[in-house]
């Protein structure tokens, strides 16, 4: 979708795609603009309540069922387990996708890893081919005018082009870039200082365990203290999805700056920055 400045302002109902690494600002913006009467699609929302939700209940009881008390509350309909996912609390989400390593250490093992990446990214290309629909029910369900796509961070990494051609045909894309080094470190300390389950393209990270499978003397993922293994990956991470992000941002939309995000303050302040990408992108 390519607009000029006057098309963008005079649309009457916004539809925008917020793409970029977690923590850059996309949560904060579409709650900030929820505020405003935007309807915010949460992409990992829509995952965890209806792509995941019974591979995460699943997980849940299975782990319920190995301790003793728990299996016989279930077994008798004594309890119900639910999934309390929230638009700002992903955790079930998180939780289902692990991290790679030692079970021991409350690792997932390699097999049952890459088995539930498959599975998160079907349901991160099927939660982003569900916008149009949610687009039409925002506004003529919900009677909201505007609607913002909080896409997750892995995004760049799906490898299938008829995401980005539906999101571009629907939404204005816009790509919220780190552009200074401070900014980006303080990205990366912050993962490092509090390691979360990531989505992996295979082969990347087929390379980057066998990197740091040779630098640790190990032999096996199993061996991997999982917290350690995602604060070493998650730089190497970083910078692979960069070109990814730019590639789609010139394809298909517009970049912005976090340092730009971080000044807005409302939805007056959000319509004029994206005017001002707009503005950067035409000849």
């Amino acid at each position: 979708m390519r607009l000029n400045v006057e098309q963008y302002r005079n649309w009457d109902h916004k539809r925008i795609t917020l793409l970029g690494m977690s923590g850059v600002g996309k949560t904060y913006i579409s709650s900030m603009l929820r505020s405003h009467g935007w309807f915010h699609y949460s992409g990992d929302y829509r995952i965890g309540t209806r792509y995941l939700d019974e591979d995460i209940m699943d997980l849940i009881k299975e782990q319920a069922m190995k301790v003793p008390f728990l299996r016989d509350l279930l077994k008798n309909d004594w309890i119900y387990i639910r999934n309390n996912i929230r638009v700002n609390d992903l955790g079930p989400v998180l939780s289902f996708v692990g991290k790679l390593g030692n079970p021991e250490q409350g690792g997932v093992p390699l097999d049952d890893f890459m088995k539930r990446q498959a599975q998160y990214r079907d349901a991160e290309i099927a939660a982003m081919h569900d916008v149009p629909e949610f687009i039409r029910k925002a506004q003529l369900i919900y009677g909201y005018s505007h609607f913002v796509n909080d896409a997750g961070g892995s995004l760049c990494e799906l490898e299938e082009p008829s995401v980005f051609e539906t999101l571009a045909e629907h939404t204005l894309i816009l790509y919220i870039k780190v552009t200074t080094k401070d900014e980006e470190q303080k990205l990366i300390e912050r993962a490092r200082s509090d390691p979360k389950p990531l989505y992996y393209r295979p082969t990347f990270l087929r390379e980057n365990m066998a990197v740091y499978l040779q630098e640790q003397a190990l032999q096996f993922a199993a061996e991997m203290e999982p917290d350690e293994f995602t604060r070493w990956v998650f730089p190497r991470l970083f910078h692979s999805r960069i070109p990814r992000y730019e590639a789609i941002a010139r394809d298909y939309g517009y970049t912005v700056t976090s340092e730009e995000v971080a000044q807005v303050r409302n939805e007056r302040d959000f319509n004029a920055l994206v005017e001002l990408a707009i503005s950067r992108h035409q000849p």
